[in-house]
């Protein structure tokens, strides 16, 4: 119970934090500022909550955690609940947070959530937000997989985790808002509606098809450091 509540509340901190930096500081931090505020996040819940559940809060990486065979299919299904409950938690706290101003509209500003096509930021094509996601969550899987193995320095896995999401963020913002994290998607998608929802599938499936593709490459021995 205890991991599954460390994995409630990272993912809770992440959303509210990260997609709050989107909502409600945007326009001054801008997409730089916003790719820091998800790394950030991610960091602090590292050094907060890793020692106790490992700080996976994201779906994506209990997968891959399972492809990579360091944990049970068993174990990641209540840390994929938990990390799902915290995202949609988050999600509504900063919905309170942000209809606080007087000009606020979820249907016009938002809530941080992820989309590709016509008129979301760069207008980049399905197929262009596809490859993105499963691509750097795979990136993302070789960088949390390399930096809690045997051997690894595991003193600075969070901050190295932490710096490759924002360097994600940094070249993905335009592209699809950057997931790489299906609990990040679903917790503002159900609160801006049939939009967000309806491209939800993409932010399900890419990260997790990156995800165990990384964690079978661990698996493999490909990435073991051994001759």
């Amino acid at each position: 119970m205890n991991k599954l509540v460390a994995e409630f509340l990272g993912t809770f901190t992440l959303v509210l934090i990260g997609c709050g930096a989107a909502v409600i500081a945007g326009a001054d931090i801008g997409l730089t500022g916003i790719s820091f505020a998800f790394g950030l996040a991610l960091i602090s819940m590292a050094y907060g909550i890793g020692a106790v559940s490992g700080c996976h809060i994201n779906p994506a990486v209990s997968l891959g955690m399972v492809a990579a065979g360091r944990m049970t299919m068993g174990e990641a299904a209540g840390y994929i609940v938990a990390q799902i409950a915290g995202g949609i938690a988050g999600a509504a706290v900063l919905l309170v947070i942000a209809s606080g101003k007087a000009d606020y509209s979820v249907a016009a500003n938002g809530l941080g959530q992820n989309g590709w096509g016509a008129g979301y930021l760069g207008e980049y094509s399905v197929t262009a937000a596809f490859v993105f996601e499963a691509v750097a969550t795979f990136l993302f899987l070789i960088v949390i997989l390399g930096s809690t193995g045997s051997g690894a320095p595991t003193q600075l896995a969070g901050l190295a985790i932490g710096l490759s999401l924002v360097a994600i963020h940094l070249v993905g913002i335009n592209v699809t808002g950057v997931s790489v994290n299906p609990a990040r998607s679903i917790g503002p998608a159900l609160f801006v509606g049939a939009g967000a929802i309806s491209q939800l599938w993409l932010f399900i499936v890419a990260p997790i098809l990156g995800a165990i593709a990384a964690g079978l490459v661990f698996r493999s021995g490909l990435l073991s450091g051994e001759d």
